[in-house]
């Protein structure tokens, strides 16, 4: 047997539980024919060598399991001198042929294949010999083709089980090696998603305030000289816009939670701010219901988003945002009245970088993201969500 084998195999308490039996049988033997011996034959010159032999025979295989199963040098003469013990008394005592069996599996777990099966054939050959020699000259056939018989069925139950359970190692390490795989590969795909939702994060939060921030401080240079009133007001718009982009850096330091949602009021009231931040009207439908945390950070994140297209591109006059609670979903509805466009002018219906990150925020969730729109007739971004969304 290979040395991984054996090393499987002093790891499997099947073996260990296989290896105790087999030696209190090898001793079992052992005794039962020594008692033999001695019950049928009178004390004789033999005799004492017989005895000593026995015991010598025992103390040896005490050793056994202090050696190992490996094929080690030690191993093999410790198995040698045993063998050599065991044949010394069965030709002195044909009785003791018997405890070859433990012995094929001591040789079968130690050596090699072919050194295993060799030795195998030399333990049944003297075992036909002892009890030929037992048959005191009868002609028996069984003498002959019993202890063969025995032989090759022990080798063989041995060694399928052994090739059975060496299958199973590979099997299970190929199977725990897959699975570590598996985990790499999802570890990966997590990290790839993380910075997706990053992107997104930076993206709805301060990509957006800092375009804001460049656009208010743009129209208060502009307007500085000729209506210092004016540039006053969007520079402290653009001040509250930066305040706000603080608190989201900060956010994103503690736990990535959108900041409007931190103070623990629930999506509608952030909706609501977000909604008069952006001078934009805000309603509720339905009953509502509690949402997930990831579905109410989805959609406050859509909303931010759709606001900024609006603020940014349509030239709107007026913009609302509406919150329905349906039976089995919620739906966030951004309404403008602004210049509209031509969705199959765009694929996908795609108009700026953020509408791409909130069709993925919706569809993460299991739910979906719609736009329709005219020139010159406004837009309605719709996104619904499941109120039970697979994880």
């Amino acid at each position: 047997m290979e040395e991984g084998v054996e090393r499987g195999m002093e790891r499997d308490p099947d073996a260990r539980w296989l290896a105790r039996i087999m030696h209190t049988a090898f001793f079992l033997l052992l005794g039962a024919s020594l008692a033999r011996f001695l019950l049928r034959h009178d004390w004789e010159a033999r005799s004492p060598w017989i005895v000593a032999l026995t015991g010598a025979l025992a103390s040896l295989y005490l050793l056994g399991p202090v050696l190992g199963t490996r094929a080690t040098p030690r191993r093999i003469a410790w198995l040698g001198t045993v063998v050599a013990v065991w044949v010394l008394l069965v030709v002195l005592a044909p009785s003791f042929a018997w405890c070859a069996v433990p012995l094929f599996y001591t040789g079968l777990r130690t050596l090699p294949a072919r050194a295993a099966l060799g030795l195998v054939a030399l333990l049944t050959a003297f075992v036909v010999f002892a009890q030929v020699r037992l048959a005191h000259g009868g002609w028996d056939p069984n003498l002959i083709v019993a202890p063969p018989a025995v032989a090759a069925l022990a080798t063989g139950v041995f060694v399928y089980a052994d090739r059975q359970a060496a299958r199973q190692r590979a099997l299970i390490d190929d199977l725990i090696r897959t699975r570590r795989e598996l985990a790499a590969i999802e570890r990966r795909e997590g990290t790839l998603a993380e910075r997706q939702r990053l992107s997104m994060e930076i993206h709805d939060t301060l990509a957006q305030g800092l375009s804001s921030q460049q656009m208010l401080l743009q129209a208060a240079d502009r307007t500085w000289d000729g209506d210092p009133e004016t540039a006053r007001r969007h520079v402290r718009t653009a001040e509250s816009i930066a305040e706000r982009n603080l608190a989201e850096a900060r956010r994103f330091v503690h736990d990535l939670a959108p900041a409007d949602l931190a103070g623990g009021g629930g999506l509608e009231e952030a909706l609501r701010g977000l909604a008069a931040r952006e001078s934009a009207a805000f309603r509720v439908d339905g009953a509502p219901a509690p949402l997930p945390d990831r579905t109410q950070s989805a959609l406050l994140r859509i909303a931010q988003g759709a606001l900024a297209n609006i603020r940014e591109h349509a030239g709107a006059d007026s913009a609302a945002v509406t919150l329905t609670y349906l039976d089995d979903q919620v739906v966030l509805d951004v309404a403008d009245d602004g210049r509209g466009f031509d969705p199959a002018d765009r694929p996908g219906g795609v108009r700026g970088h953020g509408l791409p990150a909130m069709r993925v925020r919706a569809e993460q969730l299991g739910g979906t993201l719609t736009v329709e729109s005219a020139p010159g007739e406004g837009t309605v971004l719709s996104a619904a969500i499941p109120l039970n969304p697979e994880p």
